[in-house]
């Protein structure tokens, strides 16, 4: 134990990004795992208990709001991530961590840090499911998703404000403009839900996203690159976990779905024929019953 305790006092006292050092939420491990502990209780346990006697809450304005300002952030941080560094100055093969105090450095470590902040007020999806009484969308790849990804960051903004993992974030921000997008318009109602068709792709994008972000961290690791292989070995098996748990949604929301409405769909035509017999009685599946219009009238 003591071994441990030496090795986390040197990871965390001299292993750090010094850039980033004494910024809100970043010095100690403690407050995030805090805040992520007391989201899984609250969204599992405390927070449907208090909404089990009570009707769900009306947040259409708060959450056209919250989608609209995650869409502006989400492209703040596109833009931010590609202007600091992946759309001049960065290679894809390999990018270490610059932890100069150049303009650029500075500008991408502070992209680094609103991208952990915003994996952060996410949580609050989950908190509208909650609130909304929508617990059959908080499956274990949702609290995953949201759980992991505020820990990614921290671990990000912590020791690497930079360089090569933080493709992640410019990709995973693209696709939350679209996201956020559908949302927004979602929580305008029925009226506009009914145009929206593209769901589906939506996770067809996420897929997409972990595939590239897999690929380009795995061959990190046959490559002479000055980055730290551990943290590109954790990014790709993070990825794989996110490729298998949205790829086994996808099959099961989309195509299986699809194929069990199919199958009903044909059993509805065959087993549902009627057919008209001389005497004026009708013979449904098997079934032979009166001509009710017939009967009244002879009466």
């Amino acid at each position: 134990m003591s071994g441990i305790v030496e090795w986390y006092r040197d990871v965390i006292d001299n292993k750090y990004d010094p850039r980033t050092k004494g910024w809100f939420l970043v010095d100690s491990p403690g407050p995030i795992l805090t805040i992520v502990a007391t989201y899984i209780y609250f969204c599992v346990s405390a927070g449907p208990r208090y909404m089990k006697n009570k009707k769900p809450y009306d947040l259409k304005t708060a959450m056209i709001i919250y989608n609209f300002i995650q869409i502006l952030l989400s492209l703040y941080l596109v833009y931010e991530g590609l202007l600091s560094g992946w759309l001049y100055e960065y290679n894809y093969i390999c990018q270490p961590v610059d932890y100069s105090y150049s303009p650029s450095s500075i500008r991408m470590a502070q992209g680094v840090y609103t991208y952990f902040i915003c994996k952060l007020i996410e949580l609050l999806d989950t908190v509208f499911f909650v609130m909304r009484k929508k617990d059959r969308q908080i499956s274990f790849l949702h609290l995953y998703h949201h759980s992991m990804m505020p820990i990614c960051a921290w671990i990000g903004i912590k020791f690497f404000a930079g360089g090569h993992p933080t493709l992640l974030g410019v990709i995973n921000s693209f696709i939350h403009v679209f996201m956020y997008t559908y949302y927004m318009l979602a929580a305008f109602g029925p009226h506009v839900q009914k145009y929206l068709w593209w769901k589906k792709h939506l996770t067809t994008m996420q897929i997409v996203q972990f595939i590239i972000i897999f690929f380009h961290n795995v061959q990190m690791l046959f490559t002479n690159c000055n980055f730290p292989k551990p943290l590109s070995f954790l990014l790709t098996l993070n990825s794989g976990l996110f490729i298998y748990m949205f790829g086994s949604f996808y099959v099961n929301n989309y195509m299986k779905s699809k194929n069990r409405r199919s199958e009903m769909t044909k059993g509805s035509k065959t087993n549902g024929i009627k057919h008209v017999v001389a005497n004026g009685s009708v013979n449904v599946n098997g079934n032979s019953i009166c001509n009710e219009i017939d009967n009244s009238k002879s009466d």
